[in-house]
C-alpha cells in the first residue's frame, strides 16, 4: 500500500511548482471589470504558433484606468503596451514596461484619442523564436467618444492622496 501512496505524492508535488506548458493569459481591469486574455500568438518550446482566438472587447468610462498583469515569465522577459486603432492596422504608439515588472496600470482610457482602440500587450521577442513574440490585443470601447484620431499624451495627472 505504501508503494502506491508514495509515487501519487510524488507526482502531486511534482505538479505544484511545474511552469505552464502553454502560453498564460493576460489578466485586464478597467473600473469594475476583470477580462482574461488569450494570445493570439505565442513562441512555444522554440517555435511560433498563432491561435484562432478573438480579443475582448472591453466597454469603458472616460478617464478609466486600466491595469494589465501579465505572467512572470513575460514579465521577466520584457513587454510593451502598444496602441492600435479600432482595426488592429494603424500603430498609433508604444509604452515600454520597465523589465521585471508584472502590472502596469499606467494607462487611461483617454489617453487615446479614439473611441474604440486596442492595446496589445507584446512580449519581447524571443531569440530561439527568431524574433517571433507573444501577443494579446485586448479591445476597449469608450463611452462618449468619436472614433478615428491619433494617440495623445496623458492628461494632467490627476492628485494623489
Amino acid at each position: 500500500m505504501r508503494r502506491v501512496v508514495l509515487p501519487a505524492v510524488t507526482l502531486l508535488l511534482a505538479g505544484c511548482g511545474s511552469e505552464p506548458s502553454g502560453p498564460q493569459d493576460v489578466v485586464v481591469e478597467a473600473g469594475p471589470q476583470r477580462v482574461e486574455a488569450a494570445p493570439t500568438q505565442y513562441c512555444v518550446d522554440g517555435e511560433g504558433q498563432r491561435y484562432d482566438t478573438t480579443p475582448p472587447i472591453i466597454e469603458v468610462s472616460p478617464d478609466t484606468t486600466v491595469r494589465l498583469t501579465v505572467p512572470d515569465a513575460v514579465a521577466e522577459r520584457g513587454w510593451s503596451v502598444q496602441v492600435f486603432d479600432e482595426q488592429l492596422e494603424e500603430l498609433l504608439g508604444e509604452v515600454e514596461v520597465d523589465t521585471g515588472r508584472a502590472v502596469f496600470d499606467e494607462i487611461n482610457t483617454s489617453d487615446v484619442v479614439p473611441a474604440a482602440f486596442y492595446l496589445v500587450v507584446v512580449e519581447d521577442a524571443d531569440e530561439e523564436c527568431e524574433g517571433f513574440s507573444g501577443a494579446w490585443p485586448i479591445g476597449f470601447l469608450r463611452a462618449g467618444g468619436s472614433q478615428g484620431g491619433t494617440a495623445t499624451e496623458p492628461t494632467t495627472p490627476a492628485p494623489q492622496g
